[in-house]
């Protein structure tokens, strides 16, 4: 069932025997593992069944690192979770990202790729992908489009499957159907209490922002609310344990990474669509279609000693016809305009991610023409239309490139310098806001300029091009990266207490009832999109818990 904690219909104090803190895809993932069990499940969320300004505010937060970075629009407090905002890319992570290397410091999984694998099968499931097979870093269905071919030795291409869903969207109905699931939503953690000492987690202390206030107590605890807001929350909760739960060696919020983004460079060729066509994400075909992304093989990492990362080509349009540019203009016209509050929200979260922006500005429109007046260009402009047509029929695009931008994704090296720490400022529930420093170091940014070199090499001699690389690339200045709102690292996993803040099951050392969730567990990210490693890794960790529950439900033991 699913209950508003606005409304009051609720008690001030609530049992039940696992608690999971945050409806996105991790936590979603983990309470369905419970449906029809006798496990009682109690799951809380900030947000409602759509996004809210006044929730979002509470993600707003203060960055001091060397490179910009915004809490507050990077992320959605949302039933769903940021996946209300993902793109729906699949792809899992390859053996080399989860083995230690020699040259990427702290690098290194306490879980084989084998061990990863049978939960990357049964996330297939949960992500509505089943008919993809895959194997190391890549799926392995057939493309509708033969990519490029490069020396194996320097680029590769690797496979992603675009999950046709909204997580929260789909899984709504199961939950709200479940007599054992319990959802509350515009529910916020203020801290979990632990015992003298920190060994157990005793209670949850949860609040609403009208002013509601209450209790969670459960045998397990699941933290499920992402890369930044986990690290937050094991710091928040120090009335027991003055550091916060877990950072006992000091290390919670630490080694936190992203997915540093930006242009590398320039490809100049009289055929841009050689080398922009089979990368082109809006060809896809069926409900859920499989693209390919252009890495960096293994060889080329070891060799030139380098991070995980991947090139997308761009193709930026030259003059656009007058009648391309009536037909676009028609369509925008006559498409519906958007007016609810959870709607904007989300647009203006896209356009702030998507430009890099550091402000949550409104979303503003040009100046519409009368329906008539577009009518009057576009018959005018047949004759580019009929064109567009007839470049369609033959695999090319509507409107020509006059160039190809390269942007780079890359792996970020771990840094224990680069960290979530709490600030100073407190927000409307009275919690103290949370501070980001991101830093990026010497094996980065190496990284990009050594990329970008073979990057652009390889795909100017692909086209007959020539590449022109960013003044960044080859001056000694620093890089132009943003970041893409993967956030990893924070609570990293390790079998050493010394190096990581949990386990390989994710239980947080030194607690026996809290367990974490989601991408602030990686040791490190690879270039993949995190979310179909966070569903597999929450579905290993609910398999854990469901035997252990059950076990305990069943024998009565607390």
């Amino acid at each position: 069932m699913i209950i508003d904690y606005l409304s009051g219909s609720h008690p001030d104090s609530i049992e039940a025997d696992l608690c999971i803190i945050g409806a996105g895809a991790a936590g979603i993932a983990i309470a369905r593992t419970f449906i029809g069990t006798p496990v009682s499940v109690c799951m809380i969320e900030s947000g409602g069944l759509s996004g809210e300004q006044r929730n979002q505010q509470l993600y707003e937060g203060s960055s001091v690192g060397s490179t910009p970075f915004d809490p507050g629009t990077s992320r959605m407090r949302v039933f769903g979770g940021s996946c209300n905002l993902w793109g729906g890319g699949c792809i899992p992570l390859s053996r080399q990202d989860l083995s230690e290397r020699e040259w990427v410091p702290h690098s290194g999984w306490p879980l084989s790729y084998g061990e990863l694998k049978p939960y990357y099968t049964r996330a297939r499931s949960f992500c509505q992908i089943d008919s993809h097979d895959f194997d190391d870093g890549s799926f392995l269905t057939p493309l509708s489009r033969p990519p490029l071919a490069f020396d194996d030795g320097t680029l590769v291409n690797q496979i992603f499957a675009r999950s046709p869903i909204l997580f929260g969207e789909a899984y709504r109905p199961e939950l709200e159907r479940a007599d054992n699931i319990k959802v509350l939503l515009h529910t916020n953690l203020l801290e979990l209490e632990a015992s003298p000492g920190g060994s157990y987690v005793r209670e949850a202390h949860i609040a609403s922002l009208d002013g509601h206030r209450g209790t969670v107590r459960a045998r397990h605890y699941v933290l499920a609310c992402g890369g930044i807001e986990n690290a937050r929350l094991l710091l928040l909760s120090d009335s027991s344990v003055p550091q916060g739960l877990g950072n006992e060696h000091d290390l919670v919020g630490r080694f936190f990474m992203d997915h540093p983004s930006g242009k590398l460079g320039t490809v100049h060729t009289d055929e841009p669509h050689r080398l922009t066509r089979p990368y082109d994400r809006e060809l896809g075909k069926g409900p859920r279609p499989t693209f390919p992304e252009i890495g960096l093989a293994h060889e080329a990492q070891k060799t030139h000693k380098l991070l995980n990362g991947r090139v997308h080509p761009f193709a930026v349009e030259g003059p656009i016809p007058n009648g391309i540019r009536a037909l676009r203009d028609l369509r925008a016209a006559l498409r519906p305009s958007v007016q609810d509050e959870g709607s904007l929200l989300e647009a203006r979260l896209c356009a702030a991610m998507k430009n890099g922006s550091t402000r949550l500005d409104g979303v503003t429109a040009a100046p519409v023409e009368s329906l008539g007046t577009l009518v009057l260009r576009l018959g005018l402009g047949a004759g580019d239309i009929a064109k567009a047509f007839l470049h369609k029929l033959t695999d090319k695009p509507t409107v020509g490139a006059s160039h190809v931008d390269l942007i780079g994704y890359f792996e970020q090296a771990p840094n224990p310098d680069s960290r979530i720490t709490l600030g100073h400022e407190l927000d409307a529930l009275g919690q103290r806001k949370v501070c980001v420093d991101w830093r990026l170091t010497p094996l980065d940014l190496r990284t990009y300029r050594t990329a970008a070199a073979l990057f652009g090499s390889e795909l100017a001699q692909a086209c007959g091009g020539r590449f022109e690389p960013e003044p960044w690339v080859t001056e000694d200045t620093p890089p132009l990266m943003r970041g893409t709102a993967h956030h990893i690292g924070t609570t990293r996993m390790s079998d050493d207490p010394r190096s990581g803040v949990v386990d390989r099951h994710c239980r947080v050392h030194g607690i026996d009832n809290l367990h974490i969730a989601g991408s602030s567990v990686f040791p490190t990210g690879g270039w993949a999109f995190p979310t179909f490693t966070i569903v597999a890794l929450s579905l290993r960790l609910a398999e854990h818990l469901r035997g252990a529950l059950m076990s305990a439900v069943s024998t009565g033991i607390l």
